[in-house]
């Protein structure tokens, strides 16, 4: 469902993306190619001058909640995976290539390419570099946990490249119907 906000900024969803009827959108929000947006996700700017950009090859799965506060901006840059649960609040940046785990939280941050941030983690507060990896269950709210982030393997950046693939997939098959 696609919804103006309180001063009618009405969401810019490209013709290529997948909505699934369940999810909420409201807002100023722009949505590049070929995203898919699954079941019960809401990606919000309704605060006033917020604004969430996702763009191309994206894919926002089930449950997640991206929502810009007052006088922010969240940009969620080329296929990026947020996995189920997870919630973006901004003002925020993921950078390309990047996975976001099930149940995490990331909050006031910037997250350069490549980096992948496990399951149930909270980023707050902090910018971390490419290429790293935050595991499970950590927490990282300063730059001493910053530096102590690993570089993430290969195993982790084409794991990363087989979702993206795969929820690719997910909106041609359900544009296809």
């Amino acid at each position: 469902m696609s919804i103006r906000n309180h001063k009618n900024d009405c969401p810019q969803i490209d013709d290529t993306a997948y909505i699934h009827p369940t999810a909420v959108v409201t807002g100023k929000v722009t949505i590049g190619r070929n995203v898919f947006v699954a079941p019960w996700a809401v990606i919000k700017a309704d605060e006033p001058s917020s604004s969430i950009t996702i763009k191309d090859n994206c894919n926002v799965q089930d449950r997640v909640v991206i929502q810009a506060s007052t006088g922010s901006s969240i940009v969620i840059e080329e296929s990026v995976s947020l996995a189920c649960g997870c919630k973006i609040y901004g003002p925020c940046k993921i950078g390309r290539n990047c996975f976001v785990g099930f149940n995490s939280v990331v909050f006031n941050a910037e997250i350069d390419e490549d980096v992948v941030v496990k399951h149930l983690v909270i980023v707050e507060g902090v910018s971390i570099f490419s290429g790293r990896i935050v595991e499970s269950g950590e927490i990282v709210r300063d730059e001493e946990d910053v530096r102590e982030l690993r570089s993430a393997g290969k195993k982790s950046r084409d794991f990363i490249k087989k979702v993206v693939k795969a929820n690719l997939g997910l909106v041609k098959s359900y544009k296809n119907e």
